[in-house]
């Protein structure tokens, strides 16, 4: 296996967004392209990548604005340069363009986990014609307060700015999720099952950031424009999708909230999209006990084996 670390500038405003491509040894045969999610690095991607570099995919992740290596200063983790999440979703797809041109005439695979699934989203409103599949990981639902967060973000805004980080919002948005798994002890315990991966990420200063009001309103536009029924181009309504969750994610909003996703998703137009919910898993399935389960049903997906 090869790594390539390098960068990019943003075509939306220059910033520069650090990337890392691992290469097979063998014959490429795809790229699988990951949108990591909130308040985290790509480094928490690797064992899942390289598990895909051995089976002869090259494997490529960034870190989205105003996460890991791609800010202006650390003080930034949590603020996205933008107003609206338009510009993370552009990021993404210009770091597509430039796989392509790296590794031409093999498919594509776009693999977004929660917040990093609201972003592949958005990109396939706009972009599905550029990319061969879809794998939508641990899919915040459609949250029908959305709006009404929004609207308090945008009211703290006016009192105390864009880059201030607010514990109610914090709270509001994830406040409930420890007790949703039943984690009495363990901060973040929701995240996985695994209590070694909880303390890792509780420990990295990387990691479990509040966001700033500018970055909670990246995230709520994001969840707003993924579940509205406007702008959606359907340029491949064939493309296959696979929604895949831990059995116990609070995020997912309960298999109904999960299985109305996808449901949504067939109501744009898409034909060809399925699902696997994990029992006993939590929000991070790539980390769980199990997570060699995922990895290779995600393969067996790709290659058109799996029968879910």
């Amino acid at each position: 296996m090869q790594r390539q670390d390098f960068s990019v500038k943003s075509a939306a405003d220059g910033l520069v967004l650090n990337i890392v491509v691992m290469v097979p040894d063998v014959q490429v045969r795809g790229i699988v392209q990951f949108s990591h999610g909130m308040a985290e690095h790509k480094e928490r991607y690797f064992e899942f990548m390289e598990h895909l570099v051995a089976q002869g995919f090259v494997a490529a992740i960034h870190d989205h604005r105003g996460h890991g290596e791609s800010v202006l200063n650390p003080e930034d983790l949590g603020y996205f340069y933008d107003k609206d999440g338009s510009a993370i979703v552009e990021d993404l797809h210009q770091i597509t363009l430039k796989l392509k041109e790296l590794f031409p005439s093999v498919p594509v695979v776009l693999f977004g986990h929660s917040m990093g699934s609201l972003v592949v989203r958005s990109y396939v409103k706009k972009y599905d014609d550029e990319i061969d599949k879809l794998v939508v990981c641990g899919a915040p639902g459609n949250n029908p307060l959305t709006g009404a967060a929004l609207a308090i973000v945008s009211l703290l805004n006016v009192f105390y700015g864009e880059r201030h980080r607010s514990e109610l919002i914090q709270n509001l948005a994830f406040g409930s999720y420890n007790k949703q798994v039943g984690e009495v002890e363990l901060e973040n315990g929701w995240l996985c099952a695994k209590k070694d991966v909880v303390h890792s990420y509780n420990s990295d200063e990387l990691c479990g950031f509040t966001f700033t009001l500018n970055g909670f309103k990246n995230l709520f536009s994001l969840l707003k424009t993924v579940y509205s029924k406007k702008g959606w181009n359907l340029g491949n309504p064939d493309l296959p999708i696979l929604f895949i969750a831990g059995e116990k994610d609070p995020v997912i909003l309960g298999e109904k909230g999960w299985y109305n996703a996808q449901e949504f998703m067939r109501s744009c137009g898409y034909k060809d999209v399925k699902g696997c919910l994990y029992d006993d898993m939590r929000h991070e399935i790539l980390n769980e006990e199990k997570r060699e389960l995922v990895y290779s049903d995600v393969v067996n997906w790709i290659d058109g084996k799996l029968d879910v």
